[in-house]
């Protein structure tokens, strides 16, 4: 026993290393707490360091703290010296530049050869990958993933379709003018070769690899933009019948009183009035486009339309599994509008005209016309 350093507590600095312990709330560095009520116990230094799984040193120091300064020193930590940092602030930005560079032609950026192609630029003899790798860290950099995205042309057709449905979903709502968004999208009829095995209590669910494809199915989806209401209608096909069909429902029976229902949708070639004229008769197809009228998203521009959230709430909500038939589709769809509908569950649409105008501004056609 180390009778050097003798901790000798008083009650209520035990009441406070009592405390600490039952708090659960400190880092297991912070187990000091331990090491002073055992010693205080009259346990030895080797026995307290096999307990707490420490070395003994650790607890001589914690015991010779208490001594010489006190229970506040002995309980922090003293400071620990860290090793010099690699590379300089130059040398950090140059690993970055050469990170957001081109690679040598056959290859992509790993850490193994940014470490290489930094050693050939300086004067350092080799660089470990994981110092590459904390650098890169700290500038949320990681060279070797991309994402893919469409980078869209603004110009002043993009900004007035933009500030034309911005300004839609602005309006005060009006029963006998609705702003419905309006989209689709295609999903795969997927079933299992084998039959699943269900959970139970330690065991997930089970599922085989393997599958049948069963064909695709289409999802068209209308929404509400100013209350909790949406429609999914499954269809075989996308075709421009279909569109009209969908388009007939949504006149004469999801809205049969409003005067004007005015339609957000993309520029896919099927969504045009046009669409109409092919799958219904000339009169009926008149009758139901003097009750719609059609905004349509800027090109590259989807995130406009509200209805995209939409989809990937029904992608992750009901559609995130194996859906072997039509059939089913056309119930779990159904179930899950439900669900929505009556829980009151909507959008709730933050960006504005006004913001566009100060976000996007240096993107903003310049007006070339001199005011007179």
């Amino acid at each position: 026993m180390n009778v050097r350093y003798r901790v000798d507590l008083d009650q209520p600095e035990r009441d406070q290393l009592t405390a600490m312990l039952r708090s659960g709330k400190h880092p297991a560095r912070k187990l000091k707490p331990v090491h002073l009520l055992a010693a205080d116990a009259g346990q030895g230094d080797e026995t307290i360091a096999t307990t707490v799984v420490v070395g003994g040193s650790t607890v001589y120091r914690t015991k010779r703290r208490f001594v010489e300064m006190g229970l506040e020193a002995a309980l922090s930590e003293e400071p620990r010296p860290g090793a010099d940092r690699k590379l300089t602030g130059k040398e950090e930005a140059l690993l970055v530049a050469t990170a957001c560079s081109s690679p040598p032609p056959g290859r992509r950026w790993t850490l193994e050869l940014l470490a290489d192609a930094f050693v050939k630029l300086t004067e350092h003899e080799q660089l470990s990958r994981e110092t590459v790798r904390r650098r890169l860290a700290e500038n949320d950099l990681k060279p070797w993933r991309k994402d893919m995205w469409c980078i869209p042309k603004v110009d002043a057709e993009y900004v007035a379709r933009m500030e034309d449905v911005l300004d839609l979903y602005a309006e005060t709502p009006d029963p006998k003018r609705p702003v419905v968004c309006f989209d689709e999208s295609p999903t795969q009829l997927v079933g299992d070769v084998r039959q699943p095995i269900p959970a139970a209590p330690g065991r997930l669910e089970r599922y085989d690899y393997e599958y049948r494809r069963n064909g695709t199915a289409n999802l068209f989806v209308f929404l509400d933009a100013h209350r909790p209401w949406r429609k999914v209608k499954v269809t075989e096909r996308r075709a421009a019948a279909d569109l009209a069909h969908g388009m007939r429902d949504l006149a004469n029976v999801h809205y049969p009183e409003a005067a004007c229902i005015r339609v957000v949708l993309d520029n896919l070639s099927t969504h045009t009035p046009a669409a109409l004229y092919q799958a219904l008769p000339p009169s009926e197809a008149r009758r139901i486009l003097r009750r719609l009228e059609f905004h349509y998203t800027p090109k590259h521009a989807s995130w406009l339309n509200m209805v995209e959230i939409e989809i990937g709430v029904l992608r992750s909500q009901c559609l995130d599994r194996r859906i072997e038939s039509r059939d089913r589709l056309v119930s779990e769809a159904a179930a899950w509008e439900n669900q929505r509908n009556n829980s009151g569950d909507r959008i709730n649409w933050m960006f504005s005209t006004e913001q566009a105008r100060l976000k996007l501004a240096k993107a903003y056609p310049k007006p070339t016309a001199k005011e007179s």
